[in-house]
Order: C-alpha cells, then sequence, then structure tokens
C-alpha cells in the first residue's frame, strides 16, 4: 500500500511539474545564454540591453542554441525541409519527445526521440557490428525539434556523431516546429 501510495504521489507532482515546465507566461524573463539573461551592446546613441521575454507565439524558454551544434553539420532551411520530405535518400526526424511530436509535427517526418537516437540509428542507414555503428550507409537526416532554444535535437546531433554518424550527413533546421509553425506550414497531430 505504501509503495503504491508513494508511487501515485510521485506520478502526480511530475506530472504537475511537467504541465508547470511546459507553460511560461508572457513575459516571463528568459535566458539568451546558459544562465544570461541579458547582453548590453553600445550603440551611436549608447547603450542598448537585449533580452528576451517569452511571447504569445514561443514554445519554450531554454536558450539560443548555435546554428551549427557539431562542426560539420548542415544548417538548413523550411525549403529544404520540404524538399527533403520527398527524397528517398534523406529522412526528415522530430527528435522531440513524444508528448510534444503528438500536438503537431512535420508531414512525412519520423519521431525519434532525442534520448533514443543514438541507440535506433539504424532507422537512420547504420548498421550495427561487434557494438559499433557503421553509418557508411546513412540517409541524409534533418533533425529539428521546437525551434532555437530547444536543445533536444542538438544533443542528438551530438550524440549521433559521437556514435559515428558523419556530421556532413546531418542538416540541422534549428527553426524547428517553431518557425515550421509561424510560417503557417501544414503540420499534422497525433503522430507518434
Amino acid at each position: 500500500m505504501k509503495k503504491a501510495l508513494t508511487l501515485a504521489l510521485g506520478l502526480l507532482i511530475g506530472g504537475f511539474a511537467f504541465g508547470q515546465a511546459a507553460t511560461i507566461a508572457v513575459g516571463t524573463p528568459l535566458n539568451i545564454f546558459e544562465n544570461q539573461k541579458n547582453v548590453i551592446v553600445k550603440t551611436a546613441k549608447g547603450t542598448v540591453e537585449i533580452k528576451r521575454t517569452m511571447t504569445p507565439c514561443g514554445k519554450n524558454g531554454g536558450t539560443l542554441q548555435p546554428l551549427i551544434p557539431v562542426p560539420g553539420v548542415n544548417p538548413t532551411t523550411e525549403t529544404e525541409v520540404i524538399a527533403a520530405l520527398g527524397d528517398r535518400d534523406s529522412l526528415v526526424v522530430d527528435m522531440r519527445d513524444t508528448n510534444d511530436r503528438v500536438k503537431g509535427t512535420i508531414p512525412g517526418s519520423i519521431g525519434i526521440p532525442y534520448t533514443e537516437v543514438a541507440a535506433r540509428m539504424n532507422e537512420l542507414g547504420c548498421t550495427k557490428s561487434a557494438g559499433a555503428w557503421d553509418c557508411r550507409g546513412a540517409k541524409k537526416v534533418f533533425a529539428f525539434c521546437n525551434g532555437p532554444t530547444c536543445p533536444q535535437s542538438p544533443m542528438a546531433i551530438k550524440a549521433m556523431t559521437r556514435d559515428g554518424f558523419p556530421a556532413s550527413k546531418i542538416y540541422y533546421y534549428r527553426g524547428g516546429m517553431l518557425d515550421w509553425d509561424a510560417l503557417g506550414l501544414t503540420s499534422v497531430k497525433d503522430e507518434f
């Protein structure tokens, strides 16, 4: 009984924490870089403070992600992602948690959560032999997550390249679902 009560309480608190983390009030100050909420720049008219605040179209807090998360990775745009959807040698991969993916994703993309991609590189055209990945036959991977402040696909890209996936075959769509939605492009819901 005590174990069941502890489990139920843990799930309730965990669900509450997840719900709270998923909702950031408009106007909330956000980081630009890790643990840094502002940058002061000098202009011809004096100093200006650059800062971020949550806007109505924002999806997450996070910190700004680099355009190239790993040397050799190719930054990409919406037009290239759309072209990749029709390319049999390419995969458009939603690297977000399933909870985000079901709310809306790019049609034709596949879902491999960032926490699983290093273990599932066979789905990207790699083979495993003697405990190591051989990615000579890998497809081009167009990776995305929630947008310019989402760390999920950059973390997955780092794991992929660490385990042998060629950086030159990774195309990082940093704009992710934030930009996709802002541009009014079609998304589909309830995809797993």
